[in-house]
């Protein structure tokens, strides 16, 4: 691999990592602004149109950018495989390549969600596809810029993979929670029934044995002269927190959305640290 490719694919790598947090974020504006409906069908705006057009107001323009912004992510996932390509790598190649197949598998799962008139339980599917984009993305570039390592001891492996399911289980019950709750993106969207009380308290409890995970892995890595992971694990524990506090202050204030979208966007590094974590634990000649 030629230096200069090297820089290109780094840069696309990244770049695929935030256009794909950033994506999760305007999806949450969407949902927010009540825009979720603003194109009421898929894949046309409405069944006259493409494009919105002005009876559709304010939330057809939402909610059209947002599916525009898929073609954006979609371009640079098309650059970062070509670059892959040219590199030679064939871990680079299928990455990219499951990054770059997964976008149009997104946006027909965000045309199910508007079909099916913002169903909870498929809008939830939506964000945790999002999140296995984000995951993929974070392998793509532990393999690009990760130094060599031998693969953690059975425990410490064991530990980093229970805190990678124990946030995959955190971030569902995120969603549960919000297909409970308000913000559902339309007015005349259902919710799920649950109670949204007793599921921010199921959702609180995961977190907290997340937390705990966390902290062992922290300090076990620390012993073990691991430390990629306990870098991994320090960012992991900070976000945590953070997502703490945000999450127990939407709670307090009646979920305004400035706070809801902070929210959402620390979901999208979790699922990235959660990751990472994994990654930190394995193998990388």
């Amino acid at each position: 691999m030629t230096a200069v490719t090297r820089r290109w694919l780094v840069l696309f790598a990244w770049a695929n990592l935030v256009a794909n947090i950033g994506i999760v974020v305007t999806g949450g504006a969407v949902r927010l602004t009540g825009s979720g409906l603003g194109c009421p069908t898929w894949p046309r705006c409405s069944d006259e149109s493409y494009v919105p057009h002005g009876e559709l107001g304010l939330h057809g323009a939402i909610e059209f950018g947002n599916r525009m912004l898929t073609f954006a992510v979609g371009a640079i996932a098309i650059a970062a495989f070509v670059a892959a390509w040219r590199s030679g790598d064939k871990r680079a190649r299928l990455l990219a390549l499951l990054i770059g197949l997964y976008i149009p598998a997104q946006a027909v799962i965000g045309g199910i969600t508007v079909l099916t008139d913002l169903n909870p339980w498929v809008v939830s599917f939506h964000f945790l596809s999002s999140m296995v984009i984000i995951g993929l993305c974070v392998l793509l570039l532990d393999h690009l810029l990760a130094e060599p390592r031998a693969a953690a001891g059975p425990r410490t492996r064991g530990l980093a993979w229970t805190v990678f399911t124990l946030g995959w289980v955190v971030l569902y019950l995120g969603t549960v929670v919000t297909g409970s709750g308000p913000h559902s993106g339309d007015l005349e969207s259902k919710r799920t029934g649950l109670d949204p009380q007793v599921m921010s308290h199921v959702h609180a409890w995961a977190v907290y044995v997340l937390v705990a995970a966390t902290v062992v892995t922290l300090v076990v890595a620390r012993r073990s002269g691991r430390p990629l992971l306990w870098t991994a694990a320090v960012a992991l524990l900070a976000l945590e927190l953070a997502q703490g506090v945000v999450g127990f202050w939407q709670y307090l204030t009646d979920l305004p959305e400035l706070l809801v979208a902070t929210h959402m966007l620390g979901a999208a590094l979790t699922a990235a640290a959660i990751t990472w974590v994994v990654a930190a634990s394995r193998t990388r000649t």
